[in-house]
């Protein structure tokens, strides 16, 4: 017997020992009585993915009072503390041992003095509750792409979320062989209040230990930073792919409708609340993943899975107008989680749903009523910005039959999405690989949301949409993005795509639907069905075949106009982006490659030479010849 299993017995069930015995692999044995031995819980639940499992955590996270139930059968509510609602980059931190340093641009501490601290405070967080453990599969199950994940948490929301989210991985952990490597996180809620919210929000702590493929999560209970599975082990995930040789990817993937029955799947890098949950739900196309994509090279074609089995999506301004299939899940009895919307008489409400507001409720403050002030005189609004749902991708109509392909599918397109309110078309085509990678992933420029607790607004580089979780130097992953485009034979075509465009008076230029036209475009031309106009930052869509588009997939007009502002080339516009671009990547990436900076400059001797014919706003057509 191993010794790790037998110093559990007393915090066990017959049931969960038997059940914990069923795996072989040692180190889990370790993790979870190590685990114990800090967290020091009143008992250890075994979870073995049996459908009585499940249906316990379920309704253990209401009978704690974690989740309450709502109207409509299988919806539940959770709430989040008013200082916990989104990512926090400030006390997310890497632990790194002493003489290592990843990047100017990443939060770190040292090893020692980071475990030290965490350990501290997690040191029985957990007496008198129970330690719920989980054991997961990331991508689809006995794949290459399969990574195994267990974590141990005292929040039945967090082991109820996780069962929407991801594939069950019990099984597979009991059939591995004993050395088989995993992913570990441990998350302790921490303190609670009487309405089981974390309240030493000043002592939430997300720390990485890269060394020890371990996330430790503690005085939170935000998904973003208590399912050690979404972008805390992403991070990990990066750091694997870049030592093997594929891509760990902040990007949705769908497959999208072409003539004659054909379908093309793309894959899509875009910061949370820049457009990737509504390109992935668009209607009459296919979802297979919106948030988080494992993309490796399989007989020189460049193959992708959905790492999730589930959407944690936001969900403010979804409207049964603008997304209608998500809408219509979201409005129907079945299993979902929503977090920090408005509750009034057991129904969801949130922000841009289309339907007025009651004037009281609960939500992430407690009890709510219109004019709510908190502390500093702010008025709390109904429902946060950040709200979001949970729900599984088989509850939706629209859920691809490839999700648990274990060779996933094969990629024609890729594309790389901010918030860019001066300079770049709403979609242009890069001219190779490298051009993509580097003047639209690594060139990604988006403005700071609601998604992460700081300042919104604010203009930053978000390299290819994973700045925030990449535990190497940032310019060892643009080599490894560069080199994978080199081992396939007909690389997905990168694109680059930006619902956000303004004119001068801050008027949006595109409607929330007309990316659909951007997307059916960009299918087109990887068939090159359709031919497009070289421009000096990348091929642009000609008018005829926009105009055709919009009237067959929106059904409406689209005049010259309107495509004209829309692609306009922005030369002073474009030629700061390229300097903002440039100084980013010489001040805080370390070992950028030098043909990033080659690129670029090709890229700005375009825009110079077509400012000398044309000036600074160059109309699509001068580029027609």
């Amino acid at each position: 017997m191993n010794p790790d299993v037998e110093a559990l017995r007393s915090k066990l069930s017959a049931l969960d020992f038997q059940k914990l015995c069923g795996i072989t692999i040692p180190k889990v044995h370790e993790f979870i009585a190590k685990s114990v031995s800090l967290c020091n819980p009143q008992r250890v639940f075994i979870c073995s993915d049996s459908a009585d499992d499940i249906t316990y955590v379920r309704r253990q996270a209401i009978a704690i009072g974690e989740e309450a139930a709502l109207k409509l059968p299988g919806h539940t509510v959770h709430f989040d503390g008013i200082h916990d609602q989104g990512r926090d980059r400030q006390v997310t931190k890497y632990l790194v041992p002493k003489g290592t340093f990843l990047s100017k641009a990443l939060n770190q501490i040292d090893r020692q003095e980071g475990l030290a601290e965490v350990e501290s405070l997690l040191k029985d967080t957990m007496k008198d509750r129970t330690m719920i453990t989980r054991f997961l599969s990331l991508g689809p199950t006995n794949s290459i792409f399969t990574i195994l994940g267990v974590q141990c948490t005292d929040s039945w929301y967090v082991a109820h979320s996780e069962d929407l989210l991801y594939r069950p991985g019990y099984r597979i952990f009991c059939k591995s062989r004993p050395k088989r490597e995993f992913i570990q996180v441990l998350h302790s809620a921490g303190k609670l209040n009487e309405t089981m919210v974390s309240i030493e929000h000043e002592k939430k702590r997300i720390y990485i230990d890269y060394m020890d493929n371990t996330v430790y999560s503690v005085n939170t209970q935000y998904a973003g930073n208590s399912i050690g599975f979404k972008k805390l082990a992403f991070r990990l995930a990066i750091r694997k792919a870049n030592t093997e040789g594929w891509l760990a990817e902040h990007m949705m993937l769908m497959g999208v409708h072409g003539p004659n029955g054909r379908k093309t799947y793309f894959a899509g890098a875009f910061p949370s609340a820049c457009g990737k949950t509504s390109s992935a739900m668009l209607p009459g196309e296919t979802i297979l993943g919106d948030d988080i994509a494992y993309i490796r090279e399989i007989d020189s074609v460049a193959r992708a899975v959905n790492v999730e089995a589930g959407i944690f999506g936001i969900i403010k301004d979804v409207n049964p107008t603008d997304d209608v299939s998500i809408f219509k899940v979201l409005s129907s009895p079945r299993e979902i989680i929503f977090s920090n919307v408005l509750v009034n008489d057991s129904t969801p409400f949130w922000l841009g749903m289309g339907s007025k507001f009651p004037k009281e409720g609960t939500n992430f403050s407690g009890a709510w009523y219109e004019g709510k002030t908190d502390k500093a005189g702010n008025r709390i609004p109904p429902a946060h910005k950040n709200a979001r749902y949970a729900v599984s991708l088989k509850e939706l109509e629209n859920c691809d039959p490839e999700l648990e392909n274990p060779l996933g599918v094969e990629l024609g397109g890729i594309m790389y999405g901010g918030r860019d309110a001066k300079a770049y078309v709403p979609v242009q085509q890069s001219f190779d690989w490298e051009h993509g990678i580097i003047a639209y992933g690594a060139s990604l420029e988006t403005e700071t949301t609601f998604a992460t607790i700081d300042k919104e607004g604010i203009p930053e580089i978000n390299l290819m949409s994973i700045q925030d979780f990449i535990s190497i130097p940032l310019g060892k992953n643009i080599r490894n993005s560069l080199d994978f485009g080199k081992k396939l034979k007909k690389p997905p075509i990168i694109f680059g795509v930006n619902y956000f465009l303004r004119d001068k008076e801050g008027k949006f230029l595109n409607n929330l639907l007309d990316k659909h036209v951007w997307i059916k475009w960009m299918e087109l031309r990887v068939h090159q069905d359709v031919v497009a106009i070289s421009s000096p930052s990348g091929y642009l869509p000609k008018y005829k075949d926009l105009y055709r588009l919009f009237k067959q997939v929106l059904r409406k007009e689209y005049n010259k106009e309107d495509y004209i502002k829309q692609f306009t080339i922005r030369v002073p516009e474009n030629l700061a982006k390229i300097e903002r671009v440039e100084r980013f990547h010489k001040e805080r990436v370390a070992e950028a490659p030098e043909e990033l900076f080659q690129v670029l400059n090709q890229q700005r001797e375009r825009l110079l030479k077509a400012r000398r014919s044309f000036g600074d706003y160059i109309s699509p057509e001068c580029f027609e010849g």
